[in-house]
């Protein structure tokens, strides 16, 4: 059994509820965009131990919390990201 699916789908959703765009979290767990982009997709066929420990840590949690079952219910991200051209673009129209 794989758990990229499982990992690539939760940090969908952990990133959707923080309200980032990829490339925004792709800053605060210290990956390049395009990087990123494949393990949110599901795309990368293996994944370190360090990925998923980065990615778990970006949002303040265990690996295990990550991988668990359950979404985890407590999530902060670990430091800010600058906003993104998209979350400009946004702020402009207000």
């Amino acid at each position: 059994m794989s758990l990229i699916p499982h990992i690539a789908k939760r940090i969908r959703q952990l990133r959707l509820r923080h309200q980032m765009t990829q490339e925004e979290f792709a800053q605060v767990a210290g990956f390049s965009f395009k990087f990123y982009q494949q393990l949110e997709s599901g795309k990368k066929k293996q994944m370190w131990l360090e990925t998923v420990e980065r990615l778990a840590v970006a949002y303040g949690l265990d690996p295990w919390q990550l991988l668990a079952p359950q979404m985890p219910v407590d999530t902060k991200l670990a430091r800010d990201a600058a906003a993104s051209r998209v979350h400009n673009k946004l702020r402009k129209r207000q």
